[in-house]
């Protein structure tokens, strides 16, 4: 699967002290995750990753979702999950879809929760993508936990701890 990324501004070079590679942590984040949801490893498959402020993603929120507000992270799926699961690795390219990620909600949420922006953004993503795969945490408790245990498996890939903590 191929990705198609831009930076905009507020994205740094820089954070937490760090110079990161904003489109090196995507890619890194796509192989982890190939590795557990094999239906998107397919020469085929693009998506779209955009890296964008909170004003941009509360416009795309409010226009696409009627929410009058940023999120961390959208995702905007055009293949169904029955067509990306029968994709042939042969033909045409297939746009999985687009994802927009929200600087500073992002950052605001990986101070709460003490990690760093590296980390919580290659959650996003990984979130995201699986979303474009048609996995969907809101469908069920069985859904969300299907879809937390192959983030969790992905990140660990990276050496990312579990986002979601202990839950035993």
């Amino acid at each position: 699967m191929d990705l198609e990324i831009d930076i905009e501004a507020p994205w740094p070079a820089s954070v937490d002290g760090v110079a990161t590679d904003w489109a090196d942590l995507a890619e890194a984040a796509l192989e982890a995750l190939v590795q557990v949801a094999p239906e998107l490893d397919n020469p085929r498959l693009l998506a779209s990753l955009l890296f964008t402020s909170d004003e941009e993603v509360h416009v795309l929120n409010r226009e696409w979702r009627a929410k009058d507000k940023p999120t961390n992270v959208l995702s905007f799926p055009m293949l169904e999950r029955a067509d990306l699961l029968d994709l042939a690795p042969d033909g045409p390219p297939e746009m999985l879809g687009d994802l927009a990620l929200a600087f500073e909600t992002c950052a605001r949420e990986a101070q709460e929760k003490g990690v760093p922006v590296a980390h919580h953004a290659s959650h996003l993503i990984v979130h995201g993508l699986l979303h474009l795969a048609g996995l969907d945490h809101e469908i069920s408790d069985d859904d969300a936990e299907a879809m937390e245990a192959l983030e969790t498996k992905a990140l660990a890939l990276i050496g990312i701890a579990d986002p979601y903590g202990d839950r035993t």
